[in-house]
């Protein structure tokens, strides 16, 4: 199947409708020229309203990480943002998000992924992306083993602000994997598709 029949099928699933806080506004946005993939958990709610993956201060921190501008991020076509739920799941009246539903991921991950054969790297950013791909673990084990998943995938934390306080305790991320996912991304975006 082609990668244009199964983003026209995603943008058009109403899988979870009713159960939703919002209607369905699936979010993904790749190409077939798709090298680096990321992969987040699900939209927020300014993603939700503007339709633009990680367009929030979560994706300003990714950018940032990515050492890449806007412009790049969205304009350029190696690259491809498909989460592992493609609409806003809701706001836990505890605190952030709820987490993405599982239907989603189990009824488009594997027709999206079959459709990309040109990816080199794929970034499962936070526990959720990093559960679906890997299995159950620490979200600090699995992203402080990163090494152990190249060259193929790059375990990241979540950008969010809520883990900030994560980030200050593990200084070795920006020390060592910001750097390679740098590198790693800019040889992958110099490339021709």
């Amino acid at each position: 199947m082609s990668l244009e029949s199964v983003l026209a099928d995603i943008r058009a699933c109403r899988a979870c409708a009713g159960e939703l806080p919002l209607e369905p506004r699936p979010v993904v946005r790749v190409r077939p020229e798709t090298r680096l993939l990321i992969c987040g958990q699900a939209p927020g709610q300014r993603v939700h309203d503007s339709g633009l993956p990680f367009d929030d201060p979560s994706g300003d921190r990714l950018r940032g990480w990515l050492g890449m501008d806007r412009e790049t991020f969205y304009g350029h076509p190696a690259i491809g943002v498909a989460a592992m739920a493609f609409c806003f799941p809701g706001t836990d009246p505890r605190g952030g998000d709820f987490p993405p539903p599982k239907r989603c991921a189990e009824l488009w991950r594997p027709r999206l992924l079959a459709a990309l054969p040109k990816v080199e790297l794929t970034l499962l950013v936070g526990a959720h992306a990093q559960a679906w791909a890997l299995g159950k673990g620490s979200m600090t084990a699995t992203v402080r083993a990163w090494r152990e998943r190249l060259p193929g995938v790059l375990p990241l934390p979540h950008p969010s602000w809520r883990n900030t306080a994560w980030l200050k305790r593990n200084p070795w991320f920006e020390a060592e994997v910001t750097p390679y996912l740098r590198s790693a991304a800019a040889s992958i975006l110099a490339r021709p598709s």
